[in-house]
């Protein structure tokens, strides 16, 4: 069974139940993935409280509309070939992140070419590394 070695890091709480609800149940579906949140602020402090909170052996991956964009398919064999690495996907707050976490990253991805709530991200995310675990496995949940 292929382990998620994953953490997020996100900014700001998830307001709307819909959208928690949904996080949740892929949560369920991921019982090892963590979801630190840090306070809303600037994007400067948020990129200094994401910092902090990451462990020195993980690696960055900040999540940004100006990141690489990646299929499904594509994420499952970065998350494969990243398997001896415990990543940590940031997610900004609502003004995006501060180039400080660029600069600190290893990857920079993006979820799609438009912009989405830093709330929808979060369940976008949650539900890709679902799917990239899915198609390592083979379990069915992905269709091609």
């Amino acid at each position: 069974m292929l382990a998620l070695r994953a953490r997020i890091i996100a900014v700001g709480k998830v307001k709307k139940r819909w959208i928690l609800e949904g996080i949740r149940e892929y949560g369920k579906r991921l019982p090892e993935l963590e979801i630190v949140e840090v306070k809303d602020s600037t994007p400067e402090r948020e990129a200094a409280k994401i910092l902090e909170a990451m462990r020195p052996h993980e690696t960055l991956v900040v999540m940004s509309e100006r990141g690489k964009a990646m299929s499904s398919e594509e994420f499952a064999r970065f998350m494969e070939r990243s398997h001896a690495e415990s990543l940590v996907f940031a997610i900004g707050g609502p003004e995006g992140t501060h180039t400080s976490l660029s600069d600190r990253s290893r990857y920079q991805l993006s979820l799609s070419a438009m912009t989405f709530t830093h709330e929808m991200a979060r369940l976008f995310l949650v539900e890709q590394l679902y799917r990239a675990k899915s198609i390592l496995q083979n379990t069915g949940y992905h269709r091609s």
